[in-house]
């Protein structure tokens, strides 16, 4: 394993630096969605999880840079990135399309020297994702309709022609990649899964995210809270909290096997 620096490079961010730490959370975002959405959970976890969050191309300072609209090509960038960067035991986080990417990011690092912990799925259906929307997206209106409607994105920024021309690249190329994904038939990890779902996610019902159980050879477990699809935005402190708890379980397991 080649160690990245400690600086932030284009696919990985890196906001509070926590060398010291036993453990590293890795964070995926969502459709649409950027590393910095992760800020708040970098602040809350160092220095005691050194937190990485991935920046896919296609947005914000990588907007010139062409997006990626295929899951497994995407996460075969992201296997490759954390081979150098995962210099820790590591927990992968995705949201929404970042837990799909997560979970094939796992499948990945199967077999390599990245010490994985355990997966967390947030709003997001176990594969074959069948909760993904089936209205038609091929056309930018309605692509912007459907992120309203999942309230990802302040409706006033998607009022703003600039804001909105600047973001519609990323939000075509991730689209397009949750559209076209299918998982291998009987695809699983050999690490443990956590999914996390809100009670009123339009786009996820909560027998579809404990589907996940069958994902996993090791254990599972299924969290519900309060809230629609970006449920983890007013549940922060909540999610946060099991987020901590879960790493801290599977980094004691790991330790009493060692």
């Amino acid at each position: 394993m080649t160690l990245a620096s400690s600086e932030t490079q284009p696919w990985i961010r890196r906001f509070r630096p926590a060398a010291a730490a036993s453990t590293q959370l890795v964070c995926l975002p969502h459709a649409g969605g950027s590393a910095s959405f992760f800020l708040p959970v970098a602040k809350a976890l160092a220095p005691e999880t050194d937190v990485l969050a991935v920046q896919y191309p296609g947005r914000q300072d990588r907007r010139e840079e062409k997006g990626i609209d295929n899951i497994p090509e995407l996460a075969d960038a992201v296997a490759r990135e954390l081979l150098e960067w995962a210099d820790r035991p590591v927990t992968l986080f995705g949201h929404s399309m970042g837990a799909t990417v997560a979970f094939e990011v796992a499948r990945r690092l199967r077999g390599t020297d990245v010490d994985v912990l355990g997966v967390i799925v947030s709003g997001r259906c176990a594969p074959p994702c069948t909760c993904v929307s089936t209205r038609e997206l091929s056309t930018d209106e309605n692509i912007l309709d459907e992120v309203r409607r999942m309230s990802g994105t302040d409706s006033q920024v998607l009022g703003d022609a600039d804001i909105v021309s600047m973001i519609l690249p990323a939000l075509r190329s991730d689209y397009a990649a949750v559209q076209s994904y299918r998982s291998e038939p009987g695809a699983s990890i050999p690490y443990p899964v956590v999914a996390l779902i809100g009670d009123a996610d339009p786009q996820v019902p909560v027998d579809d995210a404990r589907a996940w159980v069958g994902h996993t050879e090791a254990d599972f477990e299924l969290h519900v809270f309060p809230g629609g699809h970006f449920y983890l935005n007013d549940q922060a402190a909540a999610v946060i909290g099991t987020v901590k708890h879960h790493i801290a379980r599977w980094s004691a397991a790991r330790d009493r096997v060692a």
